[in-house]
């Protein structure tokens, strides 16, 4: 072990220093199987993302610009790239199941958010997958299959760029079977089913692209448009094939064969698409297309290729040849039983056969205690030996090429994952722990090619359905579409933003709810309570959890996706954007191992990061909740979980790339009950009187009753276009409200206190901080964040507490009225405090790193030059810096892009004076 690597043992200790060792193992590669953290390897890197062994991968792809031999629209949100080897590729669009575009050359390039993080892990530059190869072949954004003639996009039938699938009535993507290095592509057309196999044919040094077609239940003739020339000069048709010559000399081709014995023929039309047509029959069909463009000298060469006689599709039903036979097994670590929860690090496979980067998204589990996860990679791999002691944890490769997933189902043992492509249905048809079909179960909801509008989350809910989140289609990002009606939107689909429960067969869908920039689900296994989140931004001021209800909005215009001016729907809590800055999924705790927290809901905080207990307080008219953090270790961004029947532990997974806290890459954890007293609220009510906060543990009677033990403040947000919000009084004025406690009480049962509070009301945001003992002697120092949505009288005597003597209320009132304000001292040593506090430090280094930072780094920022997005400057001076603290989205500094709220009110005049003192201090000021 390396001294430095000692060093930061010692001084972060040993649970921290999995964080430095996840990162390391990453950062250098791996040179055995045998994996355990504290093992340094010595050599090899990373695989690239695209593997050689495996047919394709699924991916977005921006064909607008190959030239004028080709259609001038072609984007495609959902495609296979298939990898048809001899430097050959396709790319074919499951939503209209069309060969989108065919190539030679290079692949294309891995630009999108998972493929340029896969190696430099805090890259989020992403871009869009654009040919850098030379195209042969391209299709228009219309249907590569219809039933009784061809229809094009040409006027005479427009087909917009809708980001939908084809009506399930007219065509339907079914699925690929992964055979070997081939992928089979299966799909319907009307009543007929069609398989087909994609490959290249090469011929004098030339290449053509074939598609091996196995047709049945032909009730009507079918038509298949495999090319678009846009520049074709003249045309003919001679047999079995077909020509569009380009040039003014013809000097150059692309033509289309048929190979094989059936009736089917090709034809072109308006002198520009070269179809197919494929005759109705009793009987099943088979041929095989041949493809090819190229010199017109070639032509002969082509013509005799076309007689060869088509290889029959392989046995694909019955499941392909394994691709990955190996178990990789860690060793995990489990925490010291020193608190009521603990975390249990289940060690990733990072040391792998296929150097193969593992960034785990979800956790899903079968019934008998092993578990699928899927990476962010598209990776699904199954987990066994998930025992107590963690000591042989195996780790199974189960299929890949999925497209940026991070939600993952098991559902009666069978694996489904939702990536941007839809719902996908896992099949092992030969049982040899790979899959080999994968199903498209539901792609129903549609999806564009933005890079934000994320395939969020997927839920299984008791009636059978799932239940989807769907990214808002955000500004951030390289655009394929034109901007939203909204500052820090883009148009998307029609349905980014939203939340959709999709039936038991995955053939229809309804919205549940609208509205939404960035929703992450939760959903109670049992009853079909459905909460999620949203993400801090333009339109959202700060961090919601809400309790979803059918036909609600919450707030985001730009995907409001309705007319009728609905009120927005207010949300169980806010959480403070120093507290949790960026959210993501929830989880509720069933059975009945985890001790306190047994039918709890669990929120995950991706930028602190960490876990939440969620408290709720269903008495008051409007539902109303509150958050405490959950105290344990948490060596990367925490991001969704799931309860393991086995053990019946929370088992929570994350990964890094937009911003956290954390410096961890990834980690799967156990958060596990260890049996000793927790000290957590347990229970919350808030009121006209004020606020009953009830714990695990009995209290110290002499500081739960001591008002030096609390201190309250409340303010509301105002939602707006800019980013997050400033903190307001419920005047409207800047700033928080310092709520006084005018009388504390303790419970009979000595497990919960009274805090008598002046002048309740509703209001978004109300925070306690207490400082507390336990009976036994324990410190209980923390905070407790919440939302009063109505401020309903409370029944005290229910609650345990009599003789409360409620004129200390007014009292109390008037006393601080009188007192003069607090006078505050700027300083360096304060600025710090601020910086840390307020999670500054999760966007902005005070050093000069970038990698993973939202924000520009702090270090010599002073006084230097600022560039802007519209080619402004400007010198960072003390005026520069209280602005870019205050109105944040006034000016952005290029490279970068509007992600800060403003510290309006959220910050005093000391506060933002001693920042900019420690950004001075920075750079030798």
């Amino acid at each position: 072990m390396s001294q430095i690597v000692k060093n930061q043992v010692r001084k972060w200790g040993v649970v921290s220093f999995v964080v430095l060792s996840l990162a390391t193992l990453l950062l250098t590669g791996y040179t055995h199987y045998e994996a355990n953290i504290f093992n340094q390897p010595d050599s090899t890197n990373l695989n690239p993302f695209v593997e050689t062994g495996f047919p394709y991968i699924s991916t977005s792809v921006d064909a607008r610009k190959l030239g004028t031999a080709f259609p001038a629209d072609n984007q495609a949100a959902r495609t296979l790239a298939l990898q048809l080897g001899d430097s050959a590729y396709a790319c074919f669009d499951t939503d209209l199941l069309r060969w989108s575009v065919a190539w030679t050359g290079k692949f294309l390039p891995m630009v999108l958010m998972a493929q340029i993080s896969y190696k430099n892990f805090f890259n989020k530059n992403n871009g869009i997958a654009k040919l850098t190869g030379e195209a042969k072949i391209a299709t228009g954004p219309y249907a590569g299959w219809t039933v009784g003639k061809p229809i094009f996009r040409d006027g005479k039938t427009t087909l917009d760029q809708t980001w939908k699938a084809l009506p399930a009535e007219q065509a339907r993507w079914s699925g690929v079977y992964v055979y070997g290095n081939q992928a089979i592509l299966s799909y319907s057309v009307g009543d007929s089913k069609i398989f087909e196999l994609p490959g290249i044919a090469k011929f004098e040094g030339q290449v053509a692209f074939t598609r091996t077609i196995r047709a049945e239940h032909i009730a009507s003739d079918l038509y298949m448009t495999v090319a678009e020339i846009s520049n074709g000069t003249s045309s003919e048709v001679k047999g079995k094939i077909a020509y569009v010559y380009q040039g003014a000399n013809k000097d150059s081709v692309t033509a289309i064969g048929i190979a094989g014995k059936g009736a089917w023929q090709p034809e072109v039309t308006d002198g520009k698409y070269l179809t197919v047509k494929v005759p109705a029959s009793s009987k099943q069909s088979e041929a095989m297309v041949l493809i090819w463009k190229g010199p017109t000298k070639s032509i002969k060469a082509f013509e005799k290729l076309c007689r060869i006689k088509p290889a029959a599709l392989p046995d694909f039903a019955k499941g392909g040849p394994t691709h990955w036979k190996e178990t990789i097994t860690t060793k995990g670590v489990t925490a010291p039983d020193t608190a009521a929860f603990v975390t249990d690090q289940l060690t990733l496979p990072l040391a792998n056969p296929w150097k193969r980067n593992v960034r785990v998204a979800d956790i899903a589990f079968f019934k008998d205690g092993r578990a699928a996860v899927v990476t962010f990679e598209g990776d699904v791999w199954t987990v066994d030996g998930i025992t107590k002691d963690l000591a042989n944890v195996k780790w199974k490769r189960f299929a890949s090429g999925l497209h940026e997933p991070m939600s993952i189902e098991v559902v009666r043992d069978t694996i489904y994952v939702f990536d941007r492509g839809g719902i996908v249905k896992l099949h092992d048809l030969n049982q040899d722990g790979n899959a080999d079909y994968y199903e498209n179960f539901s792609n129903i909801m549609p999806q564009s090619a933005e890079s934000r509008e994320w395939a969020a989350d997927l839920v299984y809910a008791p009636d059978g359905s799932f239940y989807v989140a769907k990214g808002g289609s955000l500004s951030n990002g390289p655009g394929m579409t034109s901007m939203a009606v909204g500052k820090g939107f883009r148009t998307g689909s029609d349905q980014n933003g939203t939340i959709l429960k999709i039936s038991p067969d995955g053939r229809r869908f309804e919205v549940i709810a609208t509205g939404l920039r960035g929703p992450y689900l939760g959903l109670h296994p049992e009853n079909g309570t459905l909460t999620a989140t949203d993400q801090q931004g333009n339109f959202v001021p700060s961090t919601p959890i809400y309790v979803i209800k059918k036909g609600d909005y919450y707030g985001v215009p730009p995907t409001a996706h309705r007319s009728d001016n609905p009120p927005i729907a207010p949300p169980l809590t806010w959480i403070p954007h120093s507290v949790d800055r960026s959210s993501l999924g929830q989880a509720w705790i069933t059975g009945n191992k985890m001790g306190p927290l047994n039918g709890s809901l669990i929120h995950f905080s991706f930028g602190t990061p960490g876990l939440f207990r969620v408290l709720i307080d269903s008495t008051s008219k409007i539902m109303q909740g509150g958050v405490s953090y959950i105290n344990a270790s948490y060596p990367a961004p925490t991001s969704k979980g799931a309860i393991n029947p086995a053990d019946e532990q929370l088992y929570v997974t994350g990964f890094n790339l937009w911003g956290s806290a954390s410096v961890g890459i990834s980690s799967l954890m156990r958060l596990r009950y260890t049996g000793k007293p927790s000290y957590m609220p347990n229970q919350f009510r808030a009121g006209t009187q004020g606020v009953i906060l009830g714990f695990d543990s009995e209290l110290d009677r002499a500081a739960a009753t001591n008002l030096a033990s609390f201190d309250v403040k409340r303010y509301n947000y105002n939602r707006t276009e800019e980013y997050g919000s400033g903190h307001f009084k419920l005047d409207k004025s800047t700033g928080e409200e310092i709520m006084p406690v005018a009388g504390a009480y303790v419970s009979a049962d000595g497990k919960k206190v009274l805090l008598l509070i002046p002048d309740m009301t509703e209001v978004m945001q109300m925070e306690v901080a207490y400082r507390l003992l336990a009976k036994d002697g324990k410190k209980m120092n923390d905070h407790f964040y919440f939302t009063v949505n109505s401020s309903d009288d409370i029944n005290l005597k229910k609650y345990g507490f009599d003789n409360v003597d409620l004129a200390l209320l007014t009292a109390k009132k008037t006393e601080m009225a009188a007192q003069p304000a607090r006078v505050e001292v700027a300083s360096i040593e304060r600025g710090q405090e601020v910086f840390q506090k307020m999670a500054c430090a999760g966007c902005h280094s005070p050093g000069t790193k970038t990698d993973g930072m939202y924000g520009p780094p702090f270090k010599n920022l002073y006084k230097s030059q600022r560039i802007f997005d519209d080619g402004t400057k400007v010198l960072a001076d003390e005026s520069y810096l209280r602005e870019s603290i205050l109105s944040p989205s006034k000016k952005i500094v290029k490279g970068y892009n509007e992600e800060m709220p403003s510290f309006v009110g959220v910050l005093s005049d000391s506060e933002i004076e001693s920042v900019i003192l420690y950004i001075k201090s920075l750079s030798g000021n």
